[in-house]
């Protein structure tokens, strides 16, 4: 099977949301990065550093009940070994939702006591949603805001336009559209972001993307890959990524004419069951590999 090839993922679109979060930055108090917390390294894109600049921030590992909690802990700790603060939440469930106002609050205490020594208590703050494409900024200002406002679809590339969400007495979100940056410098990054569901599938070989899957699943997390295609270790290993998609065909039955077994509807269900985490709660980015890396 061949390696990936580059991939084009930075249409117009997102190169008119970029100027348009620099130009609203003077309108908001603070920024929260969303990160899918199966990636939290590779979900956060690098530009919004430099574009962001100084504004206070939160992280926001969303998805956490598709994570391994294990190394979700790890991340927040890292996050606070850094002086950055973070929370964990699931949009789907509601787990986790509380402590964003209060987080806010704390990140911004400084400015809120500027604010209350003039006599502005009752000013609003306003806090702009960032983060890459199907990363679930959306269902997350649906659920903040409790009614479904912000349209919200299992794929990239649905919100274009920015938009203001009343969460609370005197609290305000700006939801902006997912925006990716212009080239990954690590062609991993890209292949996770892709096996997440952050890449169009359209634009992607997904037989190719979820046999490196595949193989990713079986040299780091055998036992749920096992499970659940009923596969043994010793059939497995040493088995090339094309082999190991038209195994998983065979076992599921998966064929068409001849007995030919249907790759392409075994790719599919491959990604789907990952993203979906009926694989398991799988952590891409472990977080002792990023110790030292800024984000």
């Amino acid at each position: 099977m061949e390696e990936l090839k580059t991939i084009q993922w930075f249409p117009g679109h997102m190169t008119k949301t970029k100027r348009k979060i620099e130009s609203q930055l003077k309108l908001i108090d603070a920024v929260a990065i969303l990160l899918d917390a199966r990636v939290p390294y590779s979900s956060c894109n690098p530009d919004l550093r430099s574009i962001i600049n100084n504004k206070p921030r939160v992280m926001i590992l969303n998805k956490c009940d598709m994570a391994d909690p294990s190394e979700t802990k790890k991340w927040l700790r890292t996050f606070q070994q850094n002086n950055i603060s973070a929370i964990a939440l699931d949009c789907k469930s509601g787990r986790g939702l509380n402590a964003f106002i209060p987080t806010v609050k704390n990140v911004l205490s400084d400015k809120l006591e500027l604010w209350k020594s003039k006599g502005m208590t009752g000013r609003t703050i306003k806090v702009m949603v960032v983060g890459i494409p199907n990363v679930g900024k959306s269902s997350f200002i649906n659920r903040m805001s409790k009614q479904n406002r912000a349209k919200v679809e299992d794929r990239p590339g649905v919100t274009r336009g920015n938009q203001w969400f009343t969460i609370g007495k005197g609290f305000d979100l700006l939801d902006t559209p997912g925006v990716l940056w212009p080239k990954f410098d690590d062609q991993s990054v890209g292949e996770k972001l892709a096996y997440i569901g952050s890449v169009k599938d359209d634009v992607l070989d997904t037989e190719t993307l979820s046999g490196r899957l595949l193989v990713y699943l079986r040299d780091h997390h055998i036992e749920p890959l096992c499970t659940r295609y009923k596969l043994n270790k010793d059939e497995i290993t040493g088995l090339r990524d094309y082999e190991l998609l038209e195994l998983v065909g065979r076992k599921r039955g998966m064929l068409i004419s001849g007995g030919e077994i249907d790759t392409e509807r075994a790719a599919a269900a491959v990604l789907d069951e990952f993203r979906s985490a009926t694989l398991g709660k799988i952590t891409l980015d472990k977080a002792d590999d990023y110790s030292n890396v800024r984000i």
